[in-house]
């Protein structure tokens, strides 16, 4: 199973250098940055844990790479995401959104079919990571406590 979750989701992983030029292009559309993580990766978890603040008044992607670098070594075994928000209406809307590191197992989710009055259908994505508790979902350690 492999996540599709964001813009690029259906190409090959980014590199470093990839992800540079897509902070890079989000900061000359003058949109800050935010890096974000997680080990519940549904598709309706749209709330990530913040990692640090959101990174206003960068010039360069160097500053965003030092925290997604900083995030991949806290969190090794977590989904890594880095938003970028456009406040151009008054209000804060997600320009562009991207995964930046997944764990190197993904169990995937399981389709649960619920047969309710009427014989309607109804149907619901669990998550096999989530049969885990937070922080063990991935293997042993990963939640960044020492």
């Amino acid at each position: 199973m492999y996540l599709r979750h964001g813009a690029f989701s259906y190409l090959p992983e980014l590199t470093d250098d990839e992800i540079a030029a897509q902070i890079r292009y989000a900061l000359a559309n003058d949109w800050p940055i935010s890096v974000e993580y997680t080990d519940d990766p549904h598709p309706r978890n749209v709330y990530w844990d913040l990692w640090g603040l959101p990174l206003f008044d960068l010039d360069e992607p160097d500053g965003a790479m030092h925290e997604i670098d900083e995030c991949r070594k806290a969190f090794p075994n977590h989904y890594v995401r880095v938003l970028a928000y456009d406040a151009g209406l008054g209000r804060q809307t997600t320009a562009l959104s991207f995964i930046v590191q997944r764990p190197a197992e993904e169990p995937g989710f399981r389709l649960d079919r619920t047969e309710t009055s009427g014989r309607t259908q109804r149907y619901a994505l669990r998550p096999y990571a989530t049969e885990s508790p937070a922080g063990a979902r991935y293997g042993s350690g990963d939640d960044g406590s020492p």
